[in-house]
C-alpha cells in the first residue's frame, strides 16, 4: 500500500530534473538549470560534480565512463567530470570523461568536449575548440544588444505569450536577433 501511495505521489508531484539527479547522488550546486533531455551518466553519476549557477541546455550528455576499453582490457575506463560555477553548456553538447569546465565558460551548442576548458573562455565545435575569451564574447554581444529589439517578461512562455506578441517578435527580429528578459 505504501508503494502505491509513493507511486501516485510521484505521478502527481514529479521531481525536477535537478532534484532527481541530486537524489541519485550527482553533486549539483545551487541555482542550476538542467533542461529537458539532459543525460548525466546513469552508470557512473557519482563521478560528476556540477557547480553553482550552471545551465545545461536541452539534450546535453555528460559521460564519466568509456567502455571502449572493456573488451581489450576487461575494464571500463572511468574519470571524474567537474563543471565549475557559472558555466553554460549549449544544447546537444557531449562532455567526455575526465573533463573540467572552468568557471564562467560557455560551450557552444553541439560541441564535443574532449579536453578540459579553462575559465572565462568560449569553446565550440567537434572537437570543441577555443573561440574567444568570455570578455571578448560579452563585448560583441553588448554591441549587438544595443542595436537589437528588446522584449520583456510578457514575451515569454512563462507569461503565456499571446499569438499576437509571438508574431510581433518575429516581425521585429526579422533577419537579425532580439533579446528577451
Amino acid at each position: 500500500m505504501i508503494r502505491l501511495i509513493k507511486f501516485i505521489y510521484r505521478i502527481l508531484f514529479p521531481l525536477s530534473t535537478e532534484e532527481m539527479y541530486r537524489r541519485m547522488g550527482v553533486q549539483i550546486g545551487k541555482n542550476c538549470k538542467i533542461q529537458n533531455g539532459v543525460i548525466i551518466d546513469h552508470s557512473h553519476y557519482w563521478h560528476v560534480t556540477i557547480g553553482n549557477y550552471v545551465t545545461l541546455a536541452p539534450h546535453v550528455h555528460i559521460l564519466a565512463h568509456d567502455t571502449s576499453t572493456k573488451l581489450p582490457l576487461g575494464y571500463t575506463k572511468i574519470a571524474n567530470v567537474n563543471i565549475e560555477d557559472n558555466v553554460f553548456v549549449g544544447a546537444q553538447s557531449v562532455i567526455l570523461p575526465g573533463i573540467t569546465i572552468g568557471e564562467n565558460a560557455i560551450v557552444g551548442a553541439g560541441s564535443v568536449v574532449s579536453k578540459s576548458i579553462p575559465a572565462n573562455t568560449v569553446y565550440a565545435g567537434n572537437p570543441a575548440k577555443f573561440i574567444c575569451t568570455l570578455d571578448e564574447y560579452l563585448d560583441k554581444q553588448k554591441q549587438i544588444f544595443e542595436h537589437s529589439p528588446h522584449f520583456g517578461e510578457e514575451y515569454t512562455v512563462r507569461q503565456q505569450i499571446s499569438k499576437e506578441k509571438q508574431e510581433e517578435m518575429k516581425v521585429n527580429i526579422g533577419d537579425g536577433v532580439g533579446f528577451v528578459i
